[in-house]
């Protein structure tokens, strides 16, 4: 395997989704360094990185926008429990935003979807769900309970 390099760019304003690609494809590849320099223009001003990296063994390289193993709950979910993955998403992006760290250090989207499969109602069926134990379940347990109790409401309605 030989030694390759991409270059990123990342804007002060707006930078969301180059840092997603960079993150992506950081996840990826196995980086060796990270080359990085501020450029100040003002409002313009932007992080410019070149990666060294090897890629992994047996994967296929990085293409920009592509997921690797992307699932669509759409497809998996029927309609009221992708309806609900949806609120517990948007309710883990804003959690994820308000305690600075990514969306799937909350809970990741396998463990959304199965919430709202079973439609948990405790905090014992909440930590039956694969990777929740007693202290995500206790941190987030109230706000999931209290969605799906709402979501419940709604289709008894």
């Amino acid at each position: 395997m030989a030694v390759q390099f991409k270059f990123f760019q990342i804007p002060i304003t707006q930078a969301a989704e180059s840092e997603n690609e960079l993150n992506t494809f950081l996840r990826s590849v196995r980086a060796l360094t990270i080359h990085k320099e501020f450029v100040n223009q003002g409002e313009n001003s932007l992080w410019c990185l070149a990666v060294e990296y090897l890629p992994q063994a047996g994967e296929k390289e990085f293409k920009k926008g592509e997921n690797r193993n992307k699932t669509d709950y759409r497809e998996i979910l029927s309609a009221e429990d992708f309806a609900l993955f949806v609120k517990l998403r948007d309710w883990r992006k804003q959690a994820a935003a308000l305690e600075a760290v990514p969306v799937y250090t909350i809970f990741t989207n396998e463990q959304l979807a199965a919430i709202s499969q079973k439609r948990i109602a405790t905090l014992a069926d909440l930590r039956t769900i694969d990777g929740v134990g007693e202290s995500r379940a206790g941190k987030y347990g109230d706000a999931i309970l209290k969605i799906v109790g709402m979501e419940k409401t709604v289709e008894g309605a």
